[in-house]
């Protein structure tokens, strides 16, 4: 390992390398050495891409010398074991959220990792994003008071999106709970600085041909008596977009007139293996794969990603947090408190990976951290299938 660079592997080629690849494309601090991925074609692309070295399984990329850690960004229920293949080899591990599917998965990714004394790291969930790091450190301050209550909207054409089986089943890790709510909880709980003790919620699932939860809304209590209202919606009606200028959740201009897409393509076929096979050629190594581009529009880079509209009411302002900044409304004026667009997407995963493995600094989204969010949203399930109060046992 050299001083500043991290030689990362990557375990799945799919949607999430996809966003996170410019990413690592920007960052010199990344350099991808190898990967895995079960698909021929994303071995290939990888190959002739980065000239690196690419395997069919996580245990020859594992095995490879030349990585220093590895980026899992398989399907949800391939997490927590090759995360505990990859602390074997002792690879330090960047996972995508959830964390896994279940608290048992989560605690045993958590011993192997501590085992062998390597970092285990959840991400990209959106409370690395600059604006909620920001809105954090403006509540911290003491300046606004304490916080009292959160509310957090999105509505997105989630559902809608071209799927593979699995995604369209709760128990294989399917629908918005876990795919999206695990970012919802993480920003709010970031916000509110306190441990969960008390969930409840709804859930909509009102699709017989999306046979999974599209929809929740929940309230989440936590330990110093504040709350969160957390709501989301998939089913690609309203767009919540519009609240942020119509800047879209990878902080690009997103066009208002493109309302409907997301249906229109899945009208256009008719079988759940022709829909899995969309998603796959659009996917890294698929025939109509695009490279991500350099990142900026008429030299001009996307703001900060974001995940719909959060206001932070605290007992002398309201906080909300924007891919422009944070705009503080307070007893007597209202103040944006700017940031400068990122000329590298995500950076601030790579900021905590890059101060964990070559610095040794504790990173916050750690399996601890990760596993309480997931305890969140296991609870917003039972909570909502069984209508009642679902304690907390387990926050870190």
């Amino acid at each position: 390992m050299t001083q500043n660079t991290i030689r990362l592997g990557v375990a799945g080629l799919g949607r999430a390398f996809s966003l996170m690849l410019p990413t690592f494309l920007a960052d010199t601090r990344i350099e991808l050495v190898a990967a895995c991925d079960p698909r021929q074609a994303a071995r290939f692309q990888f190959q002739k891409d980065f000239s690196a070295n690419v395997y069919e399984t996580i245990d020859g990329l594992a095995n490879d010398p030349a990585v220093d850690a590895i980026y899992i960004a398989s399907p949800h229920q391939f997490h927590a074991e090759q995360t505990r293949v990859a602390a074997r080899h002792g690879k330090h591990v960047l996972v995508e959220k959830p964390m896994a599917l279940s608290l048992a998965e989560c605690d045993q990714m958590i011993a192997a990792c501590e085992e062998a004394g390597v970092h285990l790291i959840v991400g990209h969930c959106h409370s690395f994003d600059s604006p909620y790091l920001l809105a954090r450190s403006l509540i911290g301050s003491g300046d606004f008071g304490k916080v009292r209550m959160i509310q957090a909207l999105n509505y997105t054409d989630f559902l809608f999106r071209p799927r593979r089986p699995e995604e369209l089943m709760t128990d294989e890790g399917g629908g918005v709970v876990f795919s999206q709510a695990a970012h919802q909880v993480d920003v709010v709980r970031l916000l509110a600085g306190s441990r969960v003790t008390r969930v409840r919620a709804v859930l909509g699932s009102w699709d017989p041909s999306r046979p999974t939860e599209g929809a929740y809304s929940g309230i989440l209590w936590f330990g110093d008596n504040s709350f969160a209202t957390l709501t989301y919606s998939g089913y690609a009606h309203f767009d919540s977009d519009e609240w942020t200028n119509w800047i879209g959740e990878m902080g690009n201009n997103k066009d208002p007139e493109s309302y409907g897409a997301a249906r229109r393509k899945l009208l256009t076929l008719q079988t759940p293996e022709e829909e899995a096979r969309l998603k796959a050629a659009s996917t890294y190594g698929g025939p109509d794969y695009k490279p991500p581009s350099s990142g900026a529009s008429n030299g001009v880079l996307p703001l900060h990603q974001h995940f719909g509209p959060i206001i932070v009411t605290c007992d002398r302002a309201d906080i909300r947090p924007l891919p422009s900044g944070v705009l503080v409304y307070a007893d007597d004026v209202r103040h944006h408190h700017p940031l400068s667009a990122p000329e590298v997407p995500r950076f601030e995963v790579i900021d905590e990976l890059v101060n964990a493995v070559l610095n040794g600094v504790p990173p916050l989204h750690d399996g601890s951290w990760a596993r309480a969010t997931l305890e969140v949203c296991l609870a917003l399930l039972v909570s909502g299938r069984e209508q009642r109060d679902v304690d907390m046992s387990a926050q870190g």
